[in-house]
């Protein structure tokens, strides 16, 4: 009998029943359930001596699956492959090819699970790209070469089940050097002197801070230094935190205090571009005290739909796994439409705002978005759990907010003096909200609001009352502990990972006990700060961020290098386990180089045992 269907294989079941309800019944959608091969649980996997040769098995629990996808791949006219549109996406997407032996099968992907997009890939499939396979391979290659050598050698010196990752002992030593910089800070005395001003004879008090003594930046290191100038404003020092009392008759006379400058000035504030994967983790920790991994575990279900009703079953997001910024002509016009209905023409700037990417961005190609932009938060709640309401309310206020108007604020900085010395008041008054109607974004720590005050009106030359002149002692503070909205940044800025594995890298290092969690902020256990500091002494090239920079790879998702190149282009000395030579991949981290530590760990008679310490950012 003659196939009458097409096969169309996801990875999740969840995808099946939202693409099959607009799909017609001339496509049959099956799923992988993820991965179907990988490297073997036991032993190393790979060919160090013929060109790192990877060396696949079938993962059991696929076995079954395997069987039904086969069965029904024989039964089609064409085989789409609709895993991902990533880089993890184009590699299981190539094993599937590979293990069910599928010479002529087709590769489409979509941003998002609607009607459209899926039309829309279907109509232009394409062959696999086997540049983002080999980029693939290639960090789950390093993955094991560094999990698979390193960790058996911290259960057999430190303690064993401990295990060591390419991404994740850099994590645990970001955190572990903070904390010394911690317990290593040396914090230094500074003050602060506030004067409380009024305009004669007003009732209108504000206040203004030293910033200049006879020209000079304000230093005062100690109270020696604050005692002396408010004696030149005749006044002394009581003490830190109460007003200073004015001096009495005969003594310093009290100066005269009178506006030297004003300026005023419109200040504008732009809207944040919508998220990337780095940005939602962020952002959701900082606003809705959302995990890493309770955030993308909400925005996968988001993206892979959620039964809305009569609506059946809806993908409301796009994929979740992205580094751009970029968004689809479509979705900026119906942005901007919904901007000028519901909130005014006033709220739409008169072209779109485009963003840019971060240098090197190359996963999926839209940002975070809503599928649909009139579906609001609101209109969806009844059918979604609290944390898929926050999650999409957050990306949805984000989104929309990308695109509004710039915030418009009025600011005055005024300059007072008095006997040399210039004290300066800041107020900042906002006259347009802007995009802060839906949105403003989230800080990772408290900010100093100082100055975003309303002033009274004053001009040059104008005399002031001093109602009080109060001086303060503080102190320098260390840096602060990562929280995982910081950590993740931090992650990302020094190109550390893929912000699709963080949520992963985070779990597994508290979960091995390298740290916890404290107040939401990550302080390393001793047993995170052994094993940080063994590895460090061991293996430093392995523990630099260099060695784990994504850059390396940037060359075989493009196209520009081969799995071949980079793994032949260094040759590490035998004596030494990391010390390469010239190579295509700048930097210490080559295969060559795990290479040699692989061989070198085997002399030391490390065991050969199941791998636990395996990352894959």
């Amino acid at each position: 009998m003659a196939a009458t269907k097409d096969l169309i294989i996801v990875e999740s079941v969840a995808k099946t029943r939202t693409l099959s309800q607009f799909l017609g019944k001339e496509f049959e959608v099956k799923a992988s359930i993820g991965h179907v091969r990988d490297l073997p649980k036991r032993g190393l996997g790979v060919a160090v001596d013929d060109g790192f040769q990877p060396k696949y098995e079938i993962i059991p629990e696929r076995k079954s699956v395997l069987e039904e996808l086969r069965r029904a791949a024989k039964q089609s006219r064409t085989v789409y492959l609709a895993t991902d549109p990533d880089r993890e996406g184009e590699a299981i997407a190539w094993h599937l090819q590979q293990a069910l032996k599928l010479d002529h099968a087709r590769r489409i992907e979509f941003n998002e699970i609607t009607q459209r997009a899926v039309r829309e890939a279907l109509a232009h499939p394409r062959d696999l790209d086997l540049a983002r396979v080999n980029a693939q391979q290639a960090r789950r290659i390093l993955d094991r070469l560094v999990g698979y050598r390193l960790s058996p050698l911290l259960s057999r010196k430190v303690k064993s089940h401990l295990s060591a990752g390419r991404v994740q002992s850099v994590a645990v030593r970001l955190i572990v050097d903070r904390e010394r910089e911690i317990e290593n800070f040396q914090p230094e005395e500074y003050w602060r002197i506030t004067a409380r001003l009024a305009p004669e004879g007003s009732d209108t008090p504000f206040e203004a801070r030293l910033v200049q003594v006879d020209g000079k930046k304000a230093e005062l290191p100690d109270r020696d230094a604050v005692a002396a100038v408010l004696a030149r404003l005749g006044h002394q020092l009581v003490e830190a935190g109460v007003a200073a009392s004015a001096m009495a008759p005969g003594g310093h006379p009290l100066p005269e205090w009178r506006v030297s400058e004003v300026k005023r000035s419109q200040q504008r504030r732009h809207p944040a571009p919508p998220f990337t994967t780095s940005t939602l983790q962020q952002e959701a920790s900082r606003k809705l005290g959302f995990s890493a991994r309770r955030t993308m575990a909400a925005a996968q279900q988001l993206y892979e739909g959620v039964e809305l009703g009569p609506d059946g079953h809806v993908g409301l997001i796009t994929y979740m796994r992205t580094d751009s910024v970029h968004i689809a002509a479509e979705a900026l016009d119906a942005v901007r439409d919904a901007i000028r209905q519901r909130y005014g023409a006033e709220y739409l700037p008169p072209q779109p705002w485009r963003y840019r990417s971060r240098q090197g961005a190359q996963e999926a190609h839209e940002a975070i978005r809503p599928t649909a932009v009139e579906r609001t938060p609101e209109s969806v709640r009844p059918y979604l759990s609290p944390d898929q309401y926050r999650l999409y309310r957050l990306i949805w206020q984000r989104f929309v907010a990308s695109q509004m108007a710039a915030a418009v604020f009025d600011v005055t900085t005024v300059d007072i003096v008095a006997d040399g010395c210039l004290f300066r008041a800041t107020g900042r008054v906002p006259v347009f909200d802007g995009f802060m109607k839906i949105y403003a974004e989230g800080r990772d720590e408290a900010a100093d609001e100082e100055g975003e005050a309303r002033l009274p009106v004053l001009t040059v030359e104008q005399r002031l009352d001093l109602l009080e002149l109060l001086p303060t002692q503080h102190w320098t503070e260390p840096p602060p502990r990562y929280t995982e909205a910081t950590l993740v940044k931090a992650l990302e800025e020094r190109q550390i990972g893929r912000p699709s594995t963080y949520a992963q890298i985070l779990s597994t290092i508290q979960e091995r006990g390298y740290v916890v969690l404290e107040d939401k902020r990550f302080r390393p256990t001793e047993l995170g700060c052994v094993v940080t500091d063994l590895l460090v002494r061991h293996f430093p090239e392995v523990m630099s961020v260099d060695f784990i920079r994504v850059r390396p790879m940037a060359s075989l998702n493009s196209g520009a290098g081969t799995l071949t190149s980079l793994t032949t282009s260094s040759r590490a000395r035998p004596d030494g386990p990391f010390r390469p030579t010239d190579t295509l991949v700048t930097g210490p981290g080559s295969l060559a180089t795990l290479a040699a530590a692989a061989r070198i760990s085997s002399r030391v008679n490390v065991p050969v045992h199941s791998l636990s310490g395996e990352d894959q950012g």
